[in-house]
């Protein structure tokens, strides 16, 4: 929840808000320190703009196509979630040309494989 919120650029005050909360609610859930109703947990997915089962990652995707889907949505999410990634994301189609953006997918994977 956290990270899908912070990609949106939303506040805990902003989310809590939406939901008719307050902040510190929002603070006790993304900690888990609270328990959340699956009514509010659906109220946080419609205003996060996500699927409730994005909550549920240990839910055994039956299609492999949707375990693809569902490893890529959680890596943009991820990567979403710092200020680094997100001007990566932003910025990244905005490269006009097609070598420049294959060049710097190269690097990003050759920076990101583990040492050997």
């Amino acid at each position: 929840m956290a990270s899908r919120r912070t990609a949106l650029g939303l506040s805990q005050t902003a989310l809590a808000t939406r939901l008719g909360i307050s902040f510190q609610q929002v603070q006790k859930y993304e900690r888990g320190t609270n328990r959340i109703s699956a009514s509010r947990l659906h109220a946080v997915a419609a205003v996060l703009g996500m699927p409730i089962t994005d909550f549920f990652p240990q839910a055994a995707a039956t299609n492999p196509q949707d375990m693809i889907d569902a490893d890529w949505s959680a890596g943009l999410r991820f990567m979403s979630a710092t200020t680094e990634g997100q001007a990566v994301v932003a910025g990244f189609p905005l490269i006009p040309n097609r070598a420049l953006r294959q060049a710097i997918a190269t690097i990003v994977q050759a920076l990101a494989a583990p040492a050997s």
